[in-house]
């Protein structure tokens, strides 16, 4: 009953029907590298000055790893974790499931901005010799 009021007050009906956050990334351990996540997740944490990771199932080890790369190196520190289970229809069976789920919310560190700098002009030295 908590997650049902919890999901209900997460809602934004004045949005125009954009009930997503604009900073979750919602991670699928099939479509994406793991570094695509990683470096999306800073583009994120830019804009918003925080990142919440998303994940089901076999997924939830991608998150775990994206979030681990981001805190070791420096960019994220932890804020938030979450964990639940999600009820989901079998497509193939036609009966519920539950599906786990986590939710990992970063935050930039102090010095991300001097990082993400740093990166940026490595990026364009690397460019500049491969020409």
């Amino acid at each position: 009953m908590e997650e049902i009021t919890e999901g209900v007050n997460n809602i934004n009906i004045s949005g125009g029907g954009d009930f997503h956050k604009k900073n979750r990334i919602q991670v699928s351990n099939t479509k994406k590298p793991l570094f695509f996540y990683v470096n999306l997740a800073k583009r994120y944490m830019q804009q918003h000055s925080e990142v919440e990771l998303s994940a089901l199932g076999l997924a939830i080890s991608t998150v775990v790893s994206v979030a681990e790369i981001l805190k070791n190196n420096g960019f994220a520190v932890e804020k938030k974790i979450m964990t639940s289970t999600v009820e989901m229809r079998d497509d193939s069976r036609g009966r519920p499931i539950s599906k786990a789920k986590i939710e990992i919310v970063l935050g930039k560190t102090e010095k991300f901005d001097e990082l993400m700098v740093a990166a940026a002009e490595r990026e364009a030295a690397d460019g500049e010799e491969q020409s």
